[in-house]
């Protein structure tokens, strides 16, 4: 089955020439395109893509504004920022609305391809630099609620790229009860999603950055 695609950006050529090369790889499917962040919200209803790749700056509507809204609404449609912007309000902002990903529109493509497949999974995908900044830069509070053994084995495998399925394989338990121990992860540590904790997870040792990425 074909990931499908919505691509969200204001500029037709960026548009037209990702299209042409997402569409060279048979997994994928541009169902859609929008120019702006209003578009990309009626689309991602209309169309229930797998994934948006969300440009950040945008008219009638930033990509920011558009995330939220197409998280809040249509919580199975994940959203890679995929921007020129590496300010940290834009990037905290586009985490806090529910990004899976942040990329830069420097990406390389064999890095843009595995993103895309990745975040289907409910994979985190950020570029090199915006990880270094999240690191550094985004704040939690200082005596969260402690995680059982087994939350913190369940969030050291999202950080480590694990789909919920995946877990639930691994761990011999069901999907259902993987997003219930998620749930209490996010409670518990105050923040609203998965990609913040991951983050939690990276600034607290629980897990390692990737080579090229610290």
């Amino acid at each position: 089955m074909s990931i499908c695609i919505l691509i969200a950006d204001d500029h037709a050529v960026v548009r037209q020439g990702l299209r042409m090369f997402l569409e060279m790889d048979a997994d994928f499917e541009v169902v859609g395109e929008a120019e702006n962040g209003e578009d990309a919200v009626r689309l991602a209803g209309e169309l229930q893509p797998d994934i948006v790749l969300m440009d950040l700056i945008m008219p009638v509507m930033d990509g920011i504004t558009a995330t939220s809204r197409i998280r809040r609404q249509y919580p199975d449609v994940e959203v890679i920022a995929l921007t020129s912007v590496l300010d940290d309000g834009s990037i905290f902002g586009a985490i806090r609305a529910g990004a899976i990903g942040y990329l830069l529109k420097d990406t390389k493509a064999d890095n843009l391809i595995y993103a895309v497949k990745s975040a289907v999974a409910g994979q985190v995908q950020f570029s090199p630099q915006v990880a270094k900044r999240l690191l550094k830069e985004v704040d939690f509070p200082e005596a969260p609620e402690p995680l059982t053994d087994r939350e913190s084995d369940i969030l050291r495998m999202l950080a480590s790229g694990y789909s919920n399925k995946g877990i639930a394989q691994d761990l011999n338990i069901g999907e259902k009860t993987v997003k219930t121990h998620v749930s209490s992860i996010l409670s518990k540590l105050g923040v609203t999603s998965r990609t913040q904790a991951v983050i939690y997870a990276l600034r607290t040792g629980l897990v390692m950055l990737p080579p090229g990425q610290s």
